[in-house]
């Protein structure tokens, strides 16, 4: 297979970006393998032409063979809940450098450095695995108030919001932009080889998101900011004490200011403004008649 008809493997194809990324790469012409643990059932994916749903599990090294076939570019979405990723990103990543791909695009956090914890560890040691690279860092998602996302959920259920932020904003941003910044990183002639954060057009306080969606929707929502510890207990009640208190520690790092930025990634990458909150809340959420 020649160069031009090497594949990108998009791993988590059937997730927020993954999907996104997957189905601009085959609107664009490029070849791609959707990886997901269930091949076939990512977001609009499968049926693309120039598509291949591949099955990539990261708990299962015997999936990177078939994934990394005729594969020279790589969307890494690193394994869900898992505490030390690096455990198992590192080896896949030498294992498809060895493969022949060259080039690979993290997606990262805001709030994780280079060296940081989790997958920090996988950003600081992208570079010296690859010479094309880059690591998307995005801030907040806004589908984590229309999705599966527990935000979503208390919105949906009781018309409100819990954090330990405080006043503090946030650059929240659309996963639609973030998919475009992955596919200039992963296509553009020259790679990126930094790390880039990614911000909405504004940073906006949970209340002031709250206000959108009131205005949006028709329905009330309210923010209750919580404590710290109020927080980190609430969320113990579902999730292993460690990651709470990681979950509640990056609120009150919000509150603290860690967040209250944007950048032009979006613009400077893409050619096109970043979507704001307002617009997508229009877009994804219907106010009921009166």
């Amino acid at each position: 297979m020649t160069a031009s008809q090497q594949h990108t493997l998009v791993i988590g194809a059937s997730g927020t970006t993954g999907s996104r990324v997957a189905a601009r790469l085959a609107a664009a012409g490029h070849r791609v393998k959707a990886g997901s643990r269930r091949p076939g059932t990512s977001q609009g994916t499968g049926s693309a032409q120039g598509t291949v749903p591949v099955r990539f599990d990261w708990d299962d090294p015997a999936s990177f063979a078939g994934a990394l076939q005729d594969v020279d570019r790589v969307y890494l979405i690193p394994p869900l809940g898992a505490a030390d990723p690096a455990a198992v990103m590192l080896p896949f990543l030498r294992r498809a450098r060895t493969a022949g791909v060259r080039r690979a695009v993290l997606l990262s956090s805001s709030a994780i450095p280079a060296g940081g914890p989790a997958v920090g560890q996988v950003h600081q040691a992208l570079p010296g695995l690859f010479a094309e690279w880059a690591v998307l860092r995005p801030s907040w998602f806004m589908q984590n108030f229309t999705g599966d996302h527990a935000h979503a959920r208390t919105v949906r259920a009781d018309g409100t919001i819990r954090t330990a932020t405080g006043h503090g904003r946030v650059g929240f941003v659309d996963a639609d932009d973030i998919a475009a910044v992955a596919v200039h990183a992963l296509t553009a002639e020259q790679a990126p080889n930094t790390d880039l954060v990614i911000t909405g057009p504004q940073a906006l306080a949970y209340d002031d998101i709250a206000a959108v969606l009131t205005r949006t929707t028709g329905r009330p929502v309210t923010h209750h900011r919580l404590t710290y510890e109020q927080q980190r207990d609430r969320l113990a009640a579902d999730m292993p004490a460690e990651f709470a208190a990681l979950l509640a520690g990056l609120d009150r790092a919000i509150a603290e200011g860690a967040e209250d930025r944007t950048t032009d990634t979006v613009l400077r990458l893409t050619g096109q403004a970043p979507r704001s909150f307002r617009a997508f809340a229009e877009r994804e959420l219907t106010r009921p008649a009166s």
